[in-house]
């Protein structure tokens, strides 16, 4: 069955760095779009970052561009979002998201997500 496995989440002062790290399993990863999203108490869940099947395109939320990083390695199934000159207002959980082959634009499955708290 297809899981997905976040990791990497903690506490971190603002201006910090963390990374994200999700592993995939029981799904062909290499032919799947891979994305993350994140979601705090009482809002829905916001788009962060895509990675096409080869990682040559690569799309960011607007409140996330310039700072964060996402890649893919096929060879451990991997992806991973470098978060940079982190602020307060990223403090949510992230979530991993496996997108849709008929539309890559929406998720078909998710991981559990993983805390992420950035202190002022």
């Amino acid at each position: 069955q297809v899981q997905l496995t976040e990791s990497g989440g903690g506490l971190v002062q603002a201006g910090g760095s963390l990374t994200l790290s999700c592993a995939a399993s029981g799904f062909a990863f290499s032919f799947y779009v891979m994305g993350w999203f994140r979601q705090t108490a009482g809002k829905e869940r916001e788009f962060v970052a895509t990675i096409s099947r080869s990682g040559g395109s690569i799309n960011y939320g607007d409140s996330v561009k310039g700072r964060f990083t996402i890649s893919r390695d096929d060879a451990k199934n991997t992806v991973n979002l470098q978060m940079n000159s982190l602020k307060p207002e990223d403090t949510a959980i992230y979530y991993c998201a496996r997108m849709s082959i008929l539309n890559m634009k929406s998720p078909d499955y998710w991981g559990q997500g993983t805390q992420v708290t950035v202190s002022p």
